[in-house]
């Protein structure tokens, strides 16, 4: 996670975060092209791993009979310190 830190600008220690909705909403929020980039992953990849996770941010639209859905994933920092701890922990 140090390695991490470092690599991730402006990132502050996650300790330092309340549960608080004023504390998340004033955070850095990354897009899945920001995490593939600093974890040199696929977006799809990225996509995966952070779509079901508690604390991300999604919107667009729903997939129709003719129309493509789109969604876009805003991930704030210490929901990306956390994924990143517990694939640590997993490897």
């Amino acid at each position: 996670m140090a390695e991490l830190a470092r690599k991730l600008p402006g990132s502050a220690n996650i300790e330092s975060f309340s549960s608080a909705p004023a504390d998340l909403a004033n955070e850095k929020h990354y897009s899945v092209i920001e995490i593939s980039e600093l974890w040199a992953l696929s977006q799809k990849t990225v996509r995966r791993i952070f779509e079901r996770e508690p604390g991300v941010i999604q919107w667009g639209s729903t997939e129709t009979r003719h129309k493509r859905g789109y969604r876009t994933l805003r991930v704030p920092e210490t929901v990306l310190l956390r994924v990143h701890r517990k694939l640590r922990r997993a490897s």
